[in-house]
């Protein structure tokens, strides 16, 4: 996908953030269209105009770090390559920063999606619809979790392409156990959001941009309607709360995962401090 793709949206995606990057919170100039960019998040589809639901406002900064995203044209953008103890440390620690805020991001995201089936079950009873404000609060921590781990996973490919060089053997392997932590990280809270996602469907919502669902495909943003016959018991109802279980012991595994990353970032320090 090219940025193209996105760009009709880009206005309404700037004014809906407050030229604001969604990630580091810059804030951009108004009345300069190339002081902020778009990211696409979720993977919309490939062709036709993205939906603003996919689409987030991130400053040029965190826009050179999505450089590793395969959404983004890596020509346009230049990174300082990690070949000194000191570009490497600063990494590393950005990269724990990055992941530290996907967790919170996740955890507030699961959080609001496992409330739903009460809020929509109370509106329903009501005689209301769903108010405007929930469905915005849904998509903005998607936005927020998804951009979160595409940063992550871009910083965790630019780590995997270290001057192994300029780095001694204990080195490297330091490197190597804090990126298999990591990567782990990764998975987790791909999957924590994955979950939280189909309780929408299961609600019968679209997962990205919380329009009623009829079909296979949202008519709104055109994603495709999330599978949820795992988590469906033999009568055909969701087992929403098997699935909260499911959400709840990804998150544990999330913060045993974060010790041993924060482990393995403390060893890889030391390392790097050692003359």
């Amino acid at each position: 996908m090219t940025s193209r793709d996105w760009q009709a949206d880009r206005r309404a995606v700037f004014d809906r953030d407050d030229h604001t990057c969604r990630h580091c919170g810059a804030v951009g100039d108004a009345t300069d269209p190339t002081d902020c960019r778009t990211h696409p998040v979720g993977a919309p589809p490939l062709d036709g105009t993205v939906h603003e639901s996919a689409l987030v406002t991130v400053c040029t900064d965190c826009f050179v770090s999505l450089s590793s995203s395969p959404s983004v044209d890596r020509s346009s953008t230049s990174l300082e390559p990690l070949t000194s103890r000191e570009t490497l440390f600063d990494h590393v620690r950005e990269t724990t920063r990055t992941q530290g805020g996907a967790i919170a991001d996740a955890a507030s995201f699961a959080s609001l999606a496992t409330s739903l089936p009460t809020t929509l079950a109370g509106a329903e009873t009501a005689g209301e619809p769903a108010t405007d404000d929930t469905g915005a609060e849904y998509r903005r921590l998607r936005r927020d979790v998804l951009l979160a781990i595409d940063i992550a996973d871009a910083q965790l490919e630019r780590l995997g392409s270290i001057d192994e060089s300029a780095f001694d053997a204990d080195v490297r392997s330091s490197v190597d156990a804090f990126a298999a932590s990591a990567t782990d990280l990764q998975s987790t809270l791909r999957t924590v959001v994955d979950r939280s996602e189909t309780v929408l469907a299961g609600l019968g919502r679209c997962h990205g941009c919380f329009d009623a669902l009829e079909g296979d495909r949202c008519s709104t943003c055109r994603l495709e309607a999330r599978e949820t016959a795992d988590w469906e018991r033999a009568d055909g109802e969701m087992a929403l709360e098997r699935l909260f279980s499911a959400i709840n012991d990804e998150l544990q595994d999330a913060s045993t995962t974060t010790e041993a990353l924060t482990d393995r970032a403390t060893a890889l320090a030391a390392r790097l401090s050692d003359d």
